[in-house]
């Protein structure tokens, strides 16, 4: 089992740049993919990236050259927001589930994860 907070959310102007933080607590030794999600106002939930123990990492398309995600420790996973869009703002949720319960290419997935944080709040304004 995970535990997880998440981080860092706020307000940015457009071209600005954020780091979300999720602090997880595990009760297991098995080995995990971290993964972080948003929610923008009125559209469903979008998988961005993911990062496991294996440190194998995965990047949606939208994500991709603008989000980075890193295992900063053994307990934190970070994602680094820059050149942020009004499009952008949503509420951003970190996940996680074991390595083993995530099929190959569903690692960004809303399904695939098994612990949700309660997330943070991303505002960019013009």
């Amino acid at each position: 089992e995970v535990q997880i907070a998440e981080s860092g959310g706020g307000q940015v102007q457009n071209g600005g740049s954020l780091r979300l933080t999720c602090a997880f607590a595990r009760s297991d030794s098995q080995l995990y993919t971290f993964s972080w999600f948003r929610r923008a106002p009125g559209k469903s939930r979008e998988g961005l990236a993911a990062i496991g123990d294996d440190g194998e990492e995965y990047y949606s398309e939208s994500a991709k050259g603008r989000f980075t995600i890193s295992a900063d420790s053994a307990n934190i996973v970070s994602l680094h927001l820059r050149d942020l869009q009004i499009e952008d703002t949503a509420v951003y949720y970190c996940a996680a589930s074991p390595i083993v319960e995530i099929m190959g290419g569903q690692e960004l997935w809303e399904r695939s994860y098994d612990y949700w944080g309660q997330g943070t709040q991303v505002t960019v304004s013009s």
